[in-house]
């Protein structure tokens, strides 16, 4: 079963597209250093401790597939904690961003699949259900602030 999380976000589907897409805005709220390759199998490398890259990253990680501005599908790594059985080449998930302009706003759905049916996977699931929540309100909170790159073209 998949983790799927939606919110809305009072700003232009664009911004919202490059909030994610952008290397030097998704580190405004969502990891302290990212390295973003926009194309398919381009890099989606978030680093949530820029000092070691190895460590608490999703370093390898790529773009599945994308269609600017309304869809982004990545491969994801979990924190270092369930690394042991998610982070291998073999079992990474994929999590999908679907976008969609809405009252002048836009519409975020995140769809987080490919949980394996064992109580470790159960565990990092629950904590990624809560590790999302956050992600999307920090991407809200920082999108509609008015200030910063993120609000604005």
């Amino acid at each position: 079963m998949s983790i799927t999380q939606e919110i809305y976000i009072q700003s232009d589907l664009d911004l919202v597209w490059r909030a994610w897409t952008k290397s030097e805005r998704i580190t405004k709220w969502f990891a302290p250093a990212a390295e973003i390759e926009l194309e398919k199998n381009g890099k989606f490398e978030l680093y949530f401790d820029p000092s070691n890259k190895n460590s608490m990253s999703t370093i390898g990680c790529k773009i599945i597939k994308y269609e600017e501005p309304h869809l982004l599908e990545i491969q994801w790594k979990g924190p270092d904690e369930f690394a042991e059985f998610m982070n291998g080449q073999e079992q990474l998930t994929t999590v999908k961003i679907e976008l969609v302009s809405k009252d002048g706003g836009t519409n975020v759905t995140l769809e987080h699949s490919g949980w394996l049916d064992t109580d470790d996977w159960q565990s990092a699931k629950m904590w990624h259900v809560k590790a999302w929540e956050q992600a999307l309100s920090s991407l809200k909170s920082n999108m509609e602030s008015g200030e910063g790159i993120l609000c604005c073209k």
